[in-house]
C-alpha cells in the first residue's frame, strides 16, 4: 500500500517549488497499522505488545502548556477515540520532531501514530456523543506521520452542516449517515445468508439490455453503431423469467434498476431491489418465503416479532376503506360511503358530478384544551390555506366538506348534513366532541390507480395533525399483503404503458397471469374486470415491493399483448426472445421484488431513501458531488450519431 504522505516538521524555509518537488517524490510505504482502535482488546494488550501503530483522524485537542499536548485520535470508522498524549521530551525510539509535528497538524488530518499504550485514570462520566471514548488507556506519542493534509479552506466544526455537493464530508461528519450504510450492509448479509439456507442462488443479470415497453420510462445508452442503443433495465424481470426457463429453480440478486420517473422522497432514478423468482410455485409459496425473510429481519435487527401469517386485503377493500392501495392501517380513520344518507340538494352543492359516490372518515384529536373546537377550526383553516391543502379545495369533483363536532351546536355541528345523516354518522363513527368529520365526492366508477382524493386527504390531514402535536404518533409495524389487483387499468397519458391501442395498460407489467380460470374466461368478455395474480407487500403505508405469478405459456403471453393490449407487431416483436423461452417448455413460476432502499429506510425510521444511500440523486435527478448528468461534447455527439434538437 503506497500513498504520497508528508510529515510536518518544526520549520521548513525551503522555496515552495523545492518542497513540492520533494513531496511529489515522497511516495513511500506508510507505517502499517498493528492495532485497530476498534479492536475490543486494545485495553488488555500484554506489556511486550504495547508499542503500537494505529491509523485514524486527528480529533479535538487541548494544549496544557508548550510542553504538554492532548489530542483525540478518531478510529478509521469514526466510531471510537483514544487519547494521544504528547510531550516535548523525547522517548526512547521516539521522533524528536513528533511533539511539534502533531501540534501543527489540523483536526481531521488522517495520520499514522506510533505510541506506547499505558493505563489511564478514567475521567468523570461525560457525554460522548456519537463516538465511543476509550478511557482506560491512552497513547504516549512516539511518532506521527500525516497521510494527507486537511486544507484550511474547509471549515469543519461539530456545528458545520455540509451540503450534498460535499457528500464525502457529510458522510464523514454525520454518524447517522454512516450508521445507515453499515446497517444496510448487515441487513444485506442477513438476507443473503437466509436465502442461501433456502437454496436460492445469486445470479447477476445484464445492465445493458434493450428497450421494451414494460411500463416505465427508460434510460438509454447510445452505441457507436448508428441507430442502436442499449436500455438500462427497469428491473431484471425478463431475465429472471428466462432463468426460470433455463432450469434455475430459485434465483435472487440485489439488482440495480433504472427508471426515468418523477422523483419523490422514496424514489430515485437508480435504486436497488432484492429480486427473486421461483419455478414450479404459485403466489402462496412466494409470499410465504418473503414473510419468512421479513420476520427474520425484524426479529434479528429490530427485536420485533411480526404476525404469522401476514394479514391480507384485496385492492378493492384497501381503496374503499383507506382510499389507498398501500394503506397504513395502524391509525384507523376508515372510510365509509354515505351518499345514501345525504339529501340530494346537499350532494349537488358539494359536487358537480351526477350520481357520485360520497365518502367520509373521522379524525379524532388527542389534545385537551379549554378552547378545543376553536383550535381545531384554526388548524383546518391553516391546512386548507396551505399549498398542500389548496390542491384538495380545487378538486374538479368538488372540494371536501369538513365539520367539527361541537356538542354546543345543533346536531353537534353537523346540521348541514341533515337530521338523518347527522344521527346515522354519530352511530356509524361513534363520534365524540371535537372530532373532525370529512366528506368527499368522487365519480361512481371502479377504482383505478393508487389512491382516491379522500384517501390522499386522509393521509395529509393525519400528517399535519401529527406535526402540530394534536394526535399521538403511531408505533409498531403493520405488515399487509394487498392482493386481487385488476390485471389492466385505463391507459394514462402520463405513463408510457405498453403503447397498445386498446386504451388499456397492464396494471403492473404485461407478464402477470390472470388469477383464476374464470379470470381467463373474462379476458374475452371484459378485460377490465380481470383480476391478476399480483401481490404487494405494504408495511406502515409503505409499499416495500410487489410480485406476481407470471404467464408461462407463450400463446397466452402473445394473446395478452396482441389481442388485449393491442400492441403493434413491431412492439410484439420486441418480446420475441421471451416468447421463445416460454415456448420451450418453461415451467410455472412466480416472483417478487422488494425495494431494498425503502426496506432499510423503514427499518431505520427514515422518511427518505436518500438517508440510507451513499450517493443519492437530488430531486432533479442530479448528483451534486460529481456533477452528473454532464453535457455531451460535439465530439461525443458525433461519435454516437446524436443530435440536440432546439
Amino acid at each position: 500500500m503506497k500513498i504520497a504522505c508528508f510529515t510536518a516538521k518544526p520549520s521548513d524555509d525551503r522555496p515552495a517549488g523545492q518542497r513540492m518537488n520533494e513531496q511529489n517524490h515522497q511516495e513511500v510505504d506508510f507505517p502499517q497499522e498493528t492495532q485497530s482502535i476498534t479492536h475490543p482488546s486494545i485495553s488488555s494488550l500484554p506489556n511486550d505488545e504495547r508499542t503500537v501503530t494505529v491509523h485514524g483522524y486527528l480529533g479535538a485537542s487541548a494544549s496544557l502548556s508548550k510542553n504538554l499536548y492532548f489530542v483525540q485520535l478518531v478510529s478509521k470508522d469514526r466510531a471510537r477515540t483514544i487519547q494521544v498524549v504528547s510531550s516535548s521530551r523525547t522517548l526512547k525510539d521516539g521522533d524528536a520532531f513528533a511533539h511539534e509535528s502533531i501540534r501543527k497538524l489540523r483536526m481531521h488530518t488522517p495520520v499514522a501514530v506510533r505510541g506506547l499504550l499505558r493505563e489511564r485514570k478514567q475521567p468523570p462520566d461525560q457525554e460522548g456523543g456519537s463516538i465511543e471514548k476509550i478511557e482506560d488507556v491512552e497513547l504516549d506519542l512516539l511518532s506521527v506521520q500525516a497521510l494527507n493534509e486537511f486544507p484550511s479552506d474547509i471549515i469543519a466544526t461539530p456545528e458545520t452542516l455540509f451540503g450534498p455537493e460535499q457528500r464525502h464530508l457529510q458522510l464523514r461528519a454525520e454518524a447517522e449517515l454512516r450508521k445507515a450504510l453499515y446497517y444496510r450492509s448487515e441487513v444485506g448479509l442477513t438476507l443473503r445468508s437466509k436465502l442461501h439456507d433456502l437454496d436460492f442462488v445469486e445470479i447477476e443479470t445484464p445492465l445493458l439490455f434493450k428497450s421494451t415497453p414494460e411500463g416505465a420510462r427508460e434510460f438509454f445508452v447510445p452505441t457507436r453503431r448508428k441507430g442502436l442503443a442499449y436500455a438500462l433495465p427497469q428491473s431484471p424481470q425478463q431475465f429472471k423469467q428466462i432463468l426460470m426457463g433455463s432450469g434455475i429453480p430459485k434465483y435472487y440478486q440485489f439488482a440495480r434498476c433504472f427508471r426515468d420517473e418523477d422523483l419523490r422522497a422514496d424514489r430515485q432514478p437508480e435504486f436497488t431491489q432484492l429480486d427473486l423468482e421461483m419455478s414450479f410455485v404459485g403466489a402462496d409459496q412466494v409470499t410465504g418465503t418473503i414473510e419468512e425473510l421479513i420476520r427474520c429481519l425484524w426479529l434479528k435487527h429490530l427485536g420485533t416479532h411480526l404476525p404469522d401469517p401476514f394479514p391480507r386485503m384485496s385492492y378493492e377493500a384497501a381503496m374503499s376503506l383507506y382510499g389507498s392501495d398501500k394503506p397504513d392501517t395502524r391509525f384507523g380513520m376508515q372510510i365509509s360511503r354515505i351518499e345514501y344518507l345525504l339529501p340530494g340538494d346537499l350532494i349537488s352543492k358539494i359536487t358537480p358530478l351526477q350520481h357520485p359516490v360520497v365518502e367520509a372518515f373521522v379524525l379524532r384529536f388527542d389534545f385537551v384544551s379549554s378552547n378545543r373546537a376553536s383550535t381545531i377550526r384554526n388548524f383546518i383553516t391553516s391546512f386548507l390555506d396551505s399549498t398542500e391543502g389548496s390542491s384538495f379545495v380545487s378538486n374538479p369533483d368538488g372540494g371536501p366538506g369538513i365539520f367539527v363536532v361541537d356538542s354546543k351546536k345543533p346536531l353537534q355541528g353537523l346540521q348541514a348534513l341533515g337530521f338523518e345523516a347527522a344521527e346515522r354518522l354519530e352511530d356509524m363513527f361513534h363520534i365524540e366532541d371535537g372530532d373532525l368529520v370529512v366528506i368527499q365526492a368522487r365519480a361512481n366508477r371502479p377504482h383505478s390507480g393508487g389512491s382516491t382524493s379522500l384517501g390522499s386527504l386522509r393521509l395529509a390531514l393525519h400528517a399535519s395533525a401529527l406535526k402540530a402535536g394534536y394526535i399521538t404518533p403511531t408505533t409498531g409495524f403493520a405488515p399487509l399483503w394487498i392482493t386481487d389487483f385488476p390485471l389492466f387499468s385505463p391507459a394514462s397519458e402520463t405513463e408510457p404503458g405498453q403503447g397498445g391501442s386498446a386504451g388499456l395498460a397492464a396494471t403492473h407489467h404485461p407478464f402477470t397471469s390472470p388469477k383464476t380460470p374464470s379470470d381467463v374466461d373474462m379476458l374475452i368478455v371484459d378485460p377490465s374486470k380481470v383480476i391478476g395474480d399480483h401481490y404487494d407487500l405494504v408495511i406502515n403505508g409503505i409499499e416495500l415491493g410487489g410480485g406476481s405469478r407470471r404467464i408461462h405459456i407463450a400463446e397466452m403471453q402473445a394473446f395478452i399483448m396482441r389481442d388485449i393490449l393491442k400492441m403493434s407487431p413491431e412492439r410484439l416483436a420486441e418480446f420475441s426472445h421471451l416468447l421463445g423461452v416460454l415456448r420451450a417448455g418453461c415451467p410455472p413460476h412466480a416472483g417478487i421484488a422488494l425495494g431494498f432502499d425503502r426496506l432499510i429506510a423503514l427499518m431505520l425510521g427514515k422518511s427518505s431513501v436518500r438517508d440510507v444511500m451513499a450517493f443519492p440523486k437530488s430531486g432533479k435527478g442530479e448528483d451534486p458531488l460529481v456533477k452528473s448528468p454532464g453535457p455531451l461534447s460535439d465530439e461525443s455527439l458525433k461519435t454516437y450519431f446524436l443530435q440536440i434538437r432546439p
